[in-house]
Protein backbone atom coordinates (compact mmCIF):
# COMPACT_ATOMS: atom_id res chain seq x y z
CA UNK A 1 0.00 0.00 0.00
CA UNK A 2 1.84 3.12 -1.17
CA UNK A 3 0.84 5.94 1.71
CA UNK A 4 1.97 9.55 2.13
CA UNK A 5 4.77 10.19 4.00
CA UNK A 6 4.64 11.84 7.41
CA UNK A 7 7.84 14.59 7.95
CA UNK A 8 10.47 14.01 10.83
CA UNK A 9 8.53 16.03 13.46
CA UNK A 10 5.39 13.07 13.23
CA UNK A 11 3.10 15.70 11.31
CA UNK A 12 2.02 15.29 7.48
CA UNK A 13 2.02 19.09 6.83
CA UNK A 14 2.95 22.32 7.89
CA UNK A 15 0.69 25.91 7.94
CA UNK A 16 -0.61 27.04 5.49
CA UNK A 17 -2.72 23.86 4.85
CA UNK A 18 -5.24 24.88 2.02
CA UNK A 19 -8.02 22.71 1.78
CA UNK A 20 -10.94 22.38 -0.59
CA UNK A 21 -14.22 20.39 -1.17
CA UNK A 22 -16.51 19.91 -3.69
CA UNK A 23 -20.21 18.74 -3.97
CA UNK A 24 -22.37 18.02 -6.91
CA UNK A 25 -26.34 18.40 -6.88
CA UNK A 26 -28.08 16.50 -9.93
CA UNK A 27 -31.12 18.83 -10.97
CA UNK A 28 -34.17 16.88 -12.88
CA UNK A 29 -36.24 19.85 -14.00
CA UNK A 30 -39.80 18.40 -15.26
CA UNK A 31 -41.64 19.77 -18.14
CA UNK A 32 -44.01 21.95 -15.60
CA UNK A 33 -41.14 24.02 -14.38
CA UNK A 34 -40.75 21.85 -11.29
CA UNK A 35 -37.43 20.12 -10.27
CA UNK A 36 -36.05 17.67 -8.20
CA UNK A 37 -32.61 18.17 -6.53
CA UNK A 38 -30.73 15.36 -4.78
CA UNK A 39 -27.19 15.50 -3.70
CA UNK A 40 -24.63 12.99 -5.83
CA UNK A 41 -21.64 11.71 -3.92
CA UNK A 42 -20.54 10.60 -6.70
CA UNK A 43 -19.38 14.28 -7.40
CA UNK A 44 -17.60 14.92 -4.25
CA UNK A 45 -13.87 16.17 -4.74
CA UNK A 46 -11.79 16.98 -2.22
CA UNK A 47 -8.10 19.16 -3.12
CA UNK A 48 -5.28 19.92 -0.57
CA UNK A 49 -2.20 22.32 -1.34
CA UNK A 50 0.23 21.50 1.17
CA UNK A 51 3.60 24.09 1.37
CA UNK A 52 6.84 23.15 3.13
CA UNK A 53 9.38 25.22 3.87
CA UNK A 54 12.91 24.41 5.77
CA UNK A 55 12.62 20.53 5.23
CA UNK A 56 15.78 18.49 6.11
CA UNK A 57 17.25 16.34 3.63
CA UNK A 58 15.78 13.05 5.37
CA UNK A 59 12.26 15.04 4.56
CA UNK A 60 12.47 15.91 1.12
CA UNK A 61 13.93 12.64 0.09
CA UNK A 62 11.25 10.93 1.92
CA UNK A 63 8.54 13.18 -0.56
CA UNK A 64 10.61 12.97 -3.84
CA UNK A 65 11.10 8.76 -3.13
CA UNK A 66 6.91 8.92 -2.89
CA UNK A 67 6.83 11.33 -5.83
CA UNK A 68 8.96 8.48 -7.72
CA UNK A 69 6.71 5.84 -6.65
CA UNK A 70 2.98 7.57 -7.37
CA UNK A 71 4.73 8.03 -10.70
CA UNK A 72 2.84 11.70 -10.53
CA UNK A 73 -0.42 11.74 -11.23
CA UNK A 74 -0.92 8.18 -12.42
CA UNK A 75 -0.89 5.71 -8.68
CA UNK A 76 -3.35 6.49 -5.85
CA UNK A 77 -2.38 6.30 -2.48
CA UNK A 78 -3.76 6.35 0.93
CA UNK A 79 -3.71 9.74 2.34
CA UNK A 80 -4.98 10.70 6.16
CA UNK A 81 -6.16 14.48 6.06
CA UNK A 82 -3.69 16.04 8.21
CA UNK A 83 -7.02 18.76 8.50
CA UNK A 84 -9.32 16.17 9.94
CA UNK A 85 -10.11 13.64 12.84
CA UNK A 86 -9.51 10.32 11.31
CA UNK A 87 -12.88 8.83 12.73
CA UNK A 88 -16.04 8.60 11.28
CA UNK A 89 -19.19 9.18 13.16
CA UNK A 90 -17.31 10.72 16.34
CA UNK A 91 -20.32 11.48 17.63
CA UNK A 92 -22.63 8.56 16.95
CA UNK A 93 -20.67 6.04 19.24
CA UNK A 94 -23.77 3.77 18.03
CA UNK A 95 -22.72 3.77 14.35
CA UNK A 96 -21.44 0.46 12.51
CA UNK A 97 -18.62 2.40 12.12
CA UNK A 98 -17.67 1.34 15.70
CA UNK A 99 -17.17 -2.02 17.39
CA UNK A 100 -18.36 -2.56 21.41
CA UNK A 101 -17.40 -5.22 22.99
CA UNK A 102 -20.37 -7.81 24.32
CA UNK A 103 -20.73 -6.37 27.38
CA UNK A 104 -20.42 -2.69 26.78
CA UNK A 105 -23.52 -0.76 26.52
CA UNK A 106 -23.45 2.50 24.48
CA UNK A 107 -25.86 5.05 25.84
CA UNK A 108 -26.31 8.47 24.02
CA UNK A 109 -28.18 12.04 25.24
CA UNK A 110 -25.16 12.77 27.89
CA UNK A 111 -24.47 16.37 28.72
CA UNK A 112 -20.90 17.19 26.88
CA UNK A 113 -18.57 19.70 28.21
CA UNK A 114 -20.02 22.36 25.86
CA UNK A 115 -23.36 22.33 27.73
CA UNK A 116 -24.89 20.05 25.18
CA UNK A 117 -26.23 16.42 25.08
CA UNK A 118 -23.69 14.90 22.71
CA UNK A 119 -21.60 12.87 24.89
CA UNK A 120 -22.11 9.13 25.47
CA UNK A 121 -21.89 6.46 28.20
CA UNK A 122 -20.08 3.48 28.47
CA UNK A 123 -21.37 0.94 30.97
CA UNK A 124 -19.16 -2.21 31.23
CA UNK A 125 -21.70 -4.95 32.62
CA UNK A 126 -18.77 -7.28 32.51
CA UNK A 127 -16.22 -9.11 34.71
CA UNK A 128 -13.79 -7.90 32.35
CA UNK A 129 -12.09 -5.04 30.67
CA UNK A 130 -14.71 -3.70 27.63
CA UNK A 131 -13.91 -1.64 24.78
CA UNK A 132 -14.83 0.28 21.93
CA UNK A 133 -12.92 0.37 18.85
CA UNK A 134 -13.01 1.51 15.29
CA UNK A 135 -10.24 0.34 12.81
CA UNK A 136 -9.11 2.23 10.04
CA UNK A 137 -7.22 1.53 6.32
CA UNK A 138 -4.67 4.11 7.36
CA UNK A 139 -0.79 3.17 7.84
CA UNK A 140 -0.76 1.61 10.95
CA UNK A 141 3.65 2.48 11.53
CA UNK A 142 2.39 6.36 11.57
CA UNK A 143 2.81 8.35 14.46
CA UNK A 144 -1.29 8.72 15.61
CA UNK A 145 -2.45 10.83 18.47
CA UNK A 146 -5.81 9.88 19.56
CA UNK A 147 -8.03 12.49 22.62
CA UNK A 148 -11.43 11.93 23.94
CA UNK A 149 -13.24 14.11 26.78
CA UNK A 150 -13.97 11.66 29.82
CA UNK A 151 -15.72 11.86 33.03
CA UNK A 152 -17.07 9.28 35.36
CA UNK A 153 -19.21 9.42 38.88
CA UNK A 154 -16.43 7.09 40.32
CA UNK A 155 -12.98 7.50 40.05
CA UNK A 156 -11.30 5.06 37.35
CA UNK A 157 -8.72 3.94 35.14
CA UNK A 158 -9.90 3.80 31.23
CA UNK A 159 -7.49 2.48 29.06
CA UNK A 160 -6.85 4.16 25.75
CA UNK A 161 -5.71 2.39 22.76
CA UNK A 162 -3.49 2.74 19.53
CA UNK A 163 -3.20 -0.28 17.64
CA UNK A 164 -1.48 -2.82 19.76
CA UNK A 165 -0.50 0.46 22.11
CA UNK A 166 -2.26 0.92 25.25
CA UNK A 167 -1.97 3.88 28.01
CA UNK A 168 -4.10 4.20 31.27
CA UNK A 169 -5.48 7.72 32.03
CA UNK A 170 -7.32 8.48 35.43
CA UNK A 171 -10.60 9.97 35.14
CA UNK A 172 -12.55 11.48 37.71
CA UNK A 173 -15.91 14.13 38.08
CA UNK A 174 -14.89 16.72 36.18
CA UNK A 175 -14.59 16.46 32.52
CA UNK A 176 -10.91 16.60 31.34
CA UNK A 177 -9.51 15.61 27.51
CA UNK A 178 -6.77 12.45 27.62
CA UNK A 179 -4.47 12.11 25.21
CA UNK A 180 -2.43 9.42 24.20
CA UNK A 181 0.76 9.19 21.29
CA UNK A 182 1.89 6.20 19.73
CA UNK A 183 2.73 4.39 16.26
CA UNK A 184 1.72 0.61 15.12
CA UNK A 185 2.80 -1.87 13.04
CA UNK A 186 5.03 -0.03 10.60
CA UNK A 187 4.22 -2.95 8.47
CA UNK A 188 0.14 -3.52 9.25
CA UNK A 189 -2.19 -1.50 6.16
CA UNK A 190 -4.71 -1.03 9.15
CA UNK A 191 -5.01 0.49 12.67
CA UNK A 192 -7.30 0.58 15.39
CA UNK A 193 -8.14 3.47 17.67
CA UNK A 194 -10.49 3.13 20.82
CA UNK A 195 -11.27 3.05 24.27
CA UNK A 196 -11.23 0.24 27.18
CA UNK A 197 -13.79 0.51 30.07
CA UNK A 198 -12.92 -1.57 33.56
CA UNK A 199 -15.08 -4.32 34.78
CA UNK A 200 -17.97 -3.05 36.61
CA UNK A 201 -17.49 0.77 35.48
CA UNK A 202 -19.10 3.39 33.48
CA UNK A 203 -17.23 6.03 31.57
CA UNK A 204 -19.21 9.34 29.50
CA UNK A 205 -17.26 10.02 26.64
CA UNK A 206 -17.14 13.14 24.03
CA UNK A 207 -14.82 14.16 21.01
CA UNK A 208 -13.17 10.97 20.41
CA UNK A 209 -10.47 11.96 17.69
CA UNK A 210 -7.44 10.13 15.93
CA UNK A 211 -4.93 12.06 14.24
CA UNK A 212 -2.14 11.51 12.51
CA UNK A 213 0.32 14.03 14.26
CA UNK A 214 2.64 14.30 17.63
CA UNK A 215 -0.40 16.11 19.59
CA UNK A 216 -3.92 16.98 19.71
CA UNK A 217 -5.42 19.68 17.60
CA UNK A 218 -9.13 20.91 18.50
CA UNK A 219 -11.79 18.77 18.16
CA UNK A 220 -13.74 18.29 14.80
CA UNK A 221 -16.88 16.23 15.05
CA UNK A 222 -17.14 13.99 11.80
CA UNK A 223 -19.58 11.65 9.72
CA UNK A 224 -16.73 10.34 7.09
CA UNK A 225 -13.24 9.46 8.38
CA UNK A 226 -11.17 11.34 7.21
CA UNK A 227 -8.89 8.53 5.19
CA UNK A 228 -8.80 8.99 1.78
CA UNK A 229 -7.91 5.93 -0.23
CA UNK A 230 -7.08 6.19 -3.47
CA UNK A 231 -5.86 10.34 -3.52
CA UNK A 232 -3.71 11.32 -6.27
CA UNK A 233 -0.84 13.62 -6.94
CA UNK A 234 -2.20 16.72 -9.10
CA UNK A 235 1.05 16.86 -10.55
CA UNK A 236 3.19 15.36 -12.45
CA UNK A 237 6.37 16.71 -10.97
CA UNK A 238 8.01 17.94 -7.52
CA UNK A 239 9.81 21.23 -7.96
CA UNK A 240 12.05 21.87 -5.31
CA UNK A 241 13.88 25.37 -3.88
CA UNK A 242 16.74 24.48 -1.93
CA UNK A 243 17.20 27.89 0.42
CA UNK A 244 20.59 26.43 2.01
CA UNK A 245 22.20 23.41 3.80
CA UNK A 246 19.91 20.72 4.93
CA UNK A 247 16.92 23.22 4.03
CA UNK A 248 14.37 23.02 1.17
CA UNK A 249 10.88 23.65 0.02
CA UNK A 250 8.12 22.33 -1.84
CA UNK A 251 4.44 22.61 -2.43
CA UNK A 252 2.15 19.49 -3.23
CA UNK A 253 -1.01 19.43 -4.40
CA UNK A 254 -3.50 16.05 -3.63
CA UNK A 255 -6.76 15.41 -5.17
CA UNK A 256 -9.19 12.96 -3.90
CA UNK A 257 -12.37 12.43 -6.03
CA UNK A 258 -14.97 9.54 -5.34
CA UNK A 259 -15.50 8.88 -9.13
CA UNK A 260 -11.76 8.20 -9.89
Amino acid sequence: MLVYPQLGTGALSQFPVRKNHHMRTVVNTALDGSSVKLADPNGEVTEWQLSYSDLSDGEIGALEQFFAAAEGTLNGFTFPDPTANLLAWSGKLDENAWTPGPLLTVSGGIGDPTGGTQAWRLTNTGAGAQSITQTLPAPAGYLYCLSAYVRTAQAITATMLIGSGRADRAVAGQWKRVVFTASGDPQGSSIGFGLEVPPAASLDVYGLQAEPQSAASVYKATTRGGVYENARLSADALTITTTGVNRHSCTVNIIHANHL
